[in-house]
């Protein structure tokens, strides 16, 4: 196996949270969903993608009134050819065969979320996971964290490599500047690649630290760049 971790938050002064963070491949989900899910796209265990070109919150609703003490988040995954799990917490998402994509909308509160990646696929593996959060008060969503590898084509080592470079120009660990979560303590496992290059089997893990304010600047605002010079 090839075991990557990563240190994502590049802070100028480390600390316990910005550590390496070591990930060994575990068993692979059952083939459900478990978890609490929020707004009006989600019925039970499953829920619906919101219109990413729609307006606002694109009909994932808003968790109401908390100050940014609780927001509303998307776990979009895929798109991918075979099953995709997404651990959060405590909760599982699962993607199946039947659709290319599958989308969850939760509520988080302020502070640490475990979450986590896995894919499994004789032949190769292809993975992605968009997490997203969204502020009511700007009407923006935000690219809180990304994860892609293959899709098109399996997951390489070399597409593994380039991703985690460009962790680099991300300042602090916040992938979007203009949100209000951290993304630490990134890192992944592979497992045996046949011809040395396209392993069947991943696992990554992150953490989100959602803070406890709202977002004031939509998404892709300029002024945003310079929040951590």
């Amino acid at each position: 196996m090839r075991q990557i971790g990563i240190l994502v938050a590049l802070a100028a002064c480390g600390g316990p949270e910005q550590g390496v963070k070591q990930v060994t491949i575990g068993p692979v989900p059952d083939t459900v969903s478990r978890g609490t899910f929020a707004g009006p796209l989600c019925d039970g265990d499953a829920c619906r993608c919101r219109d990413a070109s729609a307006p606002g919150d694109g009909g994932a609703g808003e968790p109401g009134d908390t100050g940014g003490a609780v927001k509303r988040f998307e776990i979009r995954i895929g798109p991918s050819e075979h099953e995709l799990w997404v651990m959060l917490d405590d909760m599982v998402l699962y993607k199946s065969k039947a659709r290319a994509e599958d989308c969850f909308y939760v509520d988080l509160g302020a502070g640490d979320h475990v979450m986590g990646l896995r894919a499994s696929q004789e032949g190769g593996i292809a993975a992605r996971v968009a997490v997203s959060e969204y502020a009511p008060a700007t009407k923006s969503w935000y690219e809180t964290f990304r994860f892609g590898c293959g899709a098109p084509g399996p997951c390489s080592h070399t597409e593994l490599d380039e991703y985690k470079a460009g962790l680099a120009r991300y300042k602090r660990g916040i992938h979007d500047p203009c949100g209000s979560v951290k993304v630490k303590q990134i890192g992944w496992d592979t497992g045996i690649a046949p011809d040395q290059m396209h392993p069947n089997d991943l696992q990554v893990a992150w953490t989100l630290d959602v803070y406890d304010f709202a977002p004031k600047k939509p998404h892709g605002d300029p002024s945003c760049a310079s929040r951590f010079e």
